[in-house]
């Protein structure tokens, strides 16, 4: 178990090392994405006591809009101290999330030692920390990484059976629900497994607590906007992006140029109104093409769930074929292996459920809004990666001493 430990400390210790390497002596002076600006803006914002706002200072978008977002990640990078406006992530900003990725290492590890033993635990930290999506991601200003460590923080906690476990895996998802709101999509499938698996109680106990935790920002929108907005105004927008005849099934306005001049005329017909403002009106339209079109919306889900399953989408066409190779490189090749080892771990453990739970609640959101690269790596990719490192396990039928070793292993606080 000692000897166990030391690996995985190792291996968080070497993914540590090629975050850092990867963000501070190659990926420089890169130009920030739309994303990125908008991120950086409002931990500024932030930062000066304005509150989450876009600063004055802030240029302009160019072609697109300054969209209401989580609050979260703003809090995370004024965390940080950005203050002025960037042209280039801040090296600091790199670090951080660096030693967040190790963390993410760790609870990875621990997900899959509880799931498979040792040996799968050692081998999902040394896949986690070189796997070429998560060594990158730290290196951008998104919200990718962060909400990746408290996913997996998340999933690890539901790994115990204790009703206080179970209370911090909700506090954990409630803080990732507003980094990412697409999280709320876990919320049912988390209910329904602690249900099943462990009785009412916890259930009711997980929902309470997210929802005590993620109400004082509706609130707070609801006072800021003059009306109910469960978490950002983005959501909008993102979902008549997903819906919409012009949607090729994956990736959002920057990988499909003639659905970004449909937004440019869809805002332009409903100027001046402000971001916040447009989005019931994006949702409104995309639901009047839905009821209008239900035959082509159903084709277009099953573009979506394809996309989800197959990284050719037009999200991985904005990059160099470099960066494809090595993103759907390795989704591919992972994948076999994550299948095999779910055919081992069937009927053993249930500690890997949660991440599994969280991976089909990501899907669930691409369907519901659309899927994208990005949006793949922080929960279905580190799914894959435990799965994987079940083949490493010792399988049933071997050592006694070593079979106990393993069953030891999985319970929960050991």
């Amino acid at each position: 178990m000692k000897a166990a430990r030391r690996w995985v400390f190792a291996a968080a210790a070497a993914g540590l090392l090629l975050r850092l390497a990867f963000g501070l002596l190659y990926w420089t002076a890169q130009p920030l994405t739309h994303d990125e600006r908008e991120y950086l803006a409002l931990a500024r914002s932030l930062v000066r006591g304005d509150g989450l706002r876009y600063p004055s200072d802030e240029p302009l978008p160019g072609t697109g809009q300054l969209v209401g977002r989580a609050p979260g990640y703003p809090a995370f990078l004024a965390l940080l101290d950005v203050r002025s406006p960037v042209d280039a992530v801040p090296a600091r900003v790199k670090i951080a999330q660096a030693i967040l990725g190790a963390c993410g290492i760790l609870f990875l590890a621990g997900i899959a030692r509880r799931a498979a033993g040792p040996r799968a635990a050692i081998a999902a930290a040394a896949i986690a920390a070189a796997y070429p999506p998560l060594v990158w991601i730290p290196s951008y200003a998104l919200s990718e990484t962060l909400y990746c460590t408290l996913a997996l923080a998340a999933a690890w906690m539901l790994t115990g059976t204790r009703l206080s476990a179970c209370a911090i895996a909700a506090l954990l998802t409630a803080a990732a629900i507003l980094v990412r709101p697409a999280m709320l999509c876990f919320i049912p499938f988390a209910a329904v497994w602690l249900a099943l698996r462990r009785n009412s109680r916890s259930a009711v106990v997980f929902v309470a607590v997210v929802v005590c935790c993620v109400l004082p920002w509706t609130i707070r929108n609801h006072r800021t906007y003059g009306r109910w907005v469960l978490i950002a105004s983005e959501g909008g927008v993102t979902f008549w992006t997903g819906n919409h005849p012009l949607s090729v099934g994956e990736g959002d306005l920057a990988a499909n140029p003639r659905l970004k001049e449909a937004e440019i005329a869809f805002r332009t017909a409903h100027a001046p109104a402000r971001p916040e403002d447009l989005e019931p009106l994006y949702y409104r339209a995309a639901f009047a093409w839905i009821r209008a079109n239900p035959g082509a919306w159903l084709t277009l889900e099953g573009r979506k769930l394809f996309f989800t399953l197959v990284p050719i989408g037009p999200s991985y066409a904005v990059h160099s074929a470099r960066y494809r190779i090595a993103s759907a490189g390795s989704y591919v090749l992972l994948l076999p292996f994550a299948v095999a080892g779910i055919w081992r771990l069937r009927g053993r453990s249930t500690a890997a459920a949660p991440l599994w739970l969280m991976a089909a609640a990501t899907v669930a959101s691409g369907l519901v809004f659309f899927p994208q690269e990005r949006f793949r790596i922080p929960v279905i990719d580190p799914a894959l990666i435990v799965s994987a490192a079940a083949l490493a396990s010792r399988g049933p039928g071997q050592s006694p001493a070593l079979d106990t070793d393993e069953r030891i292993s999985r319970r929960p606080y050991v």
